[in-house]
């Protein structure tokens, strides 16, 4: 797994080149507002609920005597919660609404890098967003999941400091389990795109490490977080299925309809 963690770092190295060889950026421009956003929505809502959180969990706090210090250290684990929880809505929701627009986007590239070799399922604007919501919205379940016992996790005094860890890397595999997704829909149906991200969580993983970090940079971060791990993603998905893509697919499998 830790070999294709740095192939999933490595593949960011020429995205930014390829997207500009290409002319993509214009193909970016929705999926990068849809992504301001989402963000900025999902931080005011953090900023505002935060003290409106740690007031009900110092409720929990029934003496008087350091009341103060219990309702800043509850104000900081409400906010940190909120955060945790924005970071995973906003890339479920950015990845859901951008699939019409990051799927051709991430043909092209296949196109670009595969040639004569280029063979896919055609998927139509409807299927493609349908098909991105049906993915994101298994992927939120599963990561919410996960999240709230290492959360809970994060509580206990030493041990809690492997929760970090955890929940960044919680939150990078399903990151990059989104961006592989967009080039895994025009090969593979819901369930064997699922087994096959499985197969390849160090990929995922390591996609979706600079993905959370690009996170961090405000404002530039959320615009160029799309473009950037989606192109590379499709560089690292295109590799991996590389033995299945010189092969002609099955004339039922082209026209399977995506449930």
């Amino acid at each position: 797994m830790i070999k294709g963690i740095l192939n999933g770092l490595k593949t960011y190295g020429s995205s930014f080149g390829l997207v500009t060889k290409l002319g993509l950026w214009k193909y970016f421009a929705i999926p990068m507002t849809i992504s301001l956003l989402t963000a900025i929505i999902i931080g005011v809502s953090a900023y505002s609920l935060s003290d409106n959180i740690g007031h009900w969990i110092e409720q929990i706090w029934p003496w008087e005597f350091g009341k103060h210090a219990f309702f800043v250290f509850a104000e900081i684990l409400s906010a940190l919660f909120i955060i945790a929880i924005g970071f995973i809505l906003y890339k479920h929701i950015v990845m859901a609404l951008s699939a019409p627009f990051m799927s051709p986007v991430s043909e092209k590239i296949e196109a670009h890098l595969s040639g004569a070799n280029h063979t896919h399922r055609e998927t139509s604007f409807k299927a493609q967003l349908w098909r991105g919501i049906r993915i994101n919205v298994r992927n939120l379940s599963m990561e919410l999941l996960l999240t709230i016992p290492i959360l809970l996790l994060g509580l206990i005094p030493v041990i809690g400091l492997i929760s970090t860890v955890l929940l960044f890397l919680t939150q990078a595999y399903y990151a990059g389990f989104g961006n592989m997704d967009y080039t895994l829909e025009r090969h593979y149906d819901y369930d064997k795109s699922i087994q096959f991200v499985r197969k390849n969580k160090g990929q995922a993983i390591g996609n979706g490490i600079v993905f959370m970090l690009f996170l961090l940079i405000p404002i530039v971060g959320v615009i160029l977080v799309l473009p950037l791990s989606v192109t590379a993603a499709t560089k690292q998905t295109i590799e991996l299925l590389e033995p299945d893509t010189k092969q002609q697919l099955p004339a039922s499998q082209k026209n399977k309809q995506l449930s």
